[in-house]
C-alpha cells in the first residue's frame, strides 16, 4: 500500500505520558474501528512490506518519573518525552505497522541481580546499586543468602541446595567479566510480576491496542527476565546460559529471532538505551552475522525513542551511543521517529 501518514487521534493527551491511568478499552476500540474506516486503514494481513515495531520494557518501572529505575537520561525526563514521540509515531504510521512486539521485563523478589539474594558476614543485604565484582565473590564479602537455598530451584535442576549456588555465584561473576558483560549489579526490586511497575506505560498501552484494533494485528507480547539465576537484559537471550558444571539454565529465544527476520524491517525502541535495548541489538547482529549480514539493513534504531540510564552519579550515556555507532558502523539504519518513514533509507513501502 502507499504511504499515507495519519493525523494522531485527538483522545492522546501529552501530558498524561508520565502518568498511570486506565485504558478505556471498549471506547478505543469502537474509535480504531471508525478510525480504520474513516482513514481508509486495511488490514495488517494486506501488507505488502511487513514492519514489525519492537518495543523493549516501556513499562512504568523504568518509564515513569516515580517508579523504580526510571530512565531519566541527561535531561531528567528521558524516558517520558521519548514515549511521548513513541506514540506519536505509532499513531502517524498506524497504516504501515504490521505488528508490534512489546517487551516485558518480568520478575520475582528472590533474583540474584536483588538485595535479599545476598548478604555480608553481617547478614546484611547489598544496597540498591551495589556492584558485586568476582573478586568479592571469591573472598566472601557477599555470598548468597542462605535462605535462597530452599527458595528458589529450577525445573531442570531440581532444588538447589547452599553449595550449589555458592558454586553457581562464582561461575556466574567471571562468566560476565569473560564475556564483557556488564557486572553484576544489585538492582532494586522493580518489573515486579502482578505489580503496577510491570505494566506497559498507559499511554503506550493506549497506541499498542488502539493500533490492534485498527489493523487486527493482534499485539505479540514478549516475556523475559524470570529465571533466578541470571540477568536479561536483552530479549533475545540471558546473560548467562549456563550454571558452573555447563548444565543449561537457559536458553536463546531463538523463536523471536526467526519471528522478527521473517519481517521485511524491524523498528526497535524502548528502555534502556544502555541496557536492555543495547544488549538486544548487539545479540541481533551476532545472530544476523552468520546468516546474512545484508539483514542487517533491515533494522531500524529509533535514537529519540530510547534514553540511557543515568542515575546515581553513574551516567551510560557514552557507552549507550557506542553501541548506537557500532550497529551503524554494521549497516543498520540509525533514524528519527519524526522522520518521514517512507524517507527512511532502504524502505521501500
Amino acid at each position: 500500500m502507499d504511504y499515507l501518514p495519519l493525523p494522531v487521534p485527538d483522545f492522546f493527551d501529552a501530558s498524561r505520558v508520565g502518568q498511570v491511568w486506565r485504558v478505556p478499552y471498549q471506547e478505543r476500540a469502537r474509535q480504531a474501528e471508525e478510525w480504520a474506516r474513516e482513514h481508509r486503514i486495511p488490514p495488517a494481513s494486506a501488507d505488502r512490506v511487513r514492519l514489525c515495531l519492537l518495543a523493549i520494557d516501556i513499562q512504568n518501572t523504568f518509564c515513569l518519573p516515580d517508579f523504580e529505575l526510571f530512565v531519566a537520561g541527561r535531561s531528567g525526563q528521558g524516558a517520558v518525552d521519548d514515549n511521548i514521540r513513541l506514540c506519536r509515531f505509532i499513531y502517524r504510521n498506524l497504516g504501515v505497522l504490521t505488528a508490534i512486539t512489546p517487551t516485558l521485563d518480568t520478575h520475582t523478589a528472590m533474583q540474584i541481580f536483588h538485595p535479599v539474594f545476598w548478604v555480608n558476614a553481617a547478614g546484611e543485604h547489598p544496597a540498591p546499586f551495589t556492584v558485586i565484582t568476582a573478586e568479592e565473590v571469591e573472598r566472601h564479602a557477599w555470598r548468597v543468602n542462605p535462605a535462597m537455598a530452599g527458595a528458589i530451584g529450577q525445573p531442570e535442576a531440581g532444588e538447589q541446595d547452599g553449595a550449589v549456588l555458592e558454586k553457581h555465584v562464582r561461575h556466574y561473576v567471571h562468566r560476565l567479566t569473560e564475556g564483557g558483560k556488564y557486572p553484576l549489579i544489585v538492582w532494586p526490586y522493580h518489573s515486579m510480576l502482578g505489580g503496577i511497575g510491570h505494566a506497559l506505560v498507559a499511554a503506550v498501552e493506549e497506541a499498542v491496542f488502539f493500533h490492534c484494533q485498527a489493523r487486527r494485528s493482534q499485539t505479540s507480547f514478549e516475556i523475559k527476565g524470570v529465571n533466578p539465576l541470571t540477568e536479561n537484559y536483552s530479549v533475545l537471550r540471558p546473560e548467562v546460559l549456563d550454571t558452573y558444571d555447563g548444565q543449561p539454565i537457559a536458553r536463546k529465544n531463538t523463536a523471536l529471532i526467526q519471528k522478527l527476520l521473517a519481517f521485511d524491517a524491524v523498528i526497535i525502541a524502548g528502555q534502556a538505551k544502555s541496557h536492555c535495548v543495547a544488549w538486544t541489538i548487539d545479540d541481533l547482529l551476532a545472530e544476523i552475522l552468520p546468516v546474512d549480514p545484508r539483514l542487517f539493513q533491515k533494522l531500524y534504531l529509533l535514537e529519540d525513542c530510547t534514553s540511557p540510564v543515568v542515575s546515581g552519579g553513574v551516567d551510560y550515556t557514552d557507552l549507550a551511543d557506542a553501541a548506537f555507532r557500532r550497529a551503524a558502523e554494521a549497516g543498520v539504519h540509525v533514524v528519527r521517529s519524526t522522520d518521514p518513514i517512507d524517507a527512511w533509507p532502504g524502505l521501500r513501502l
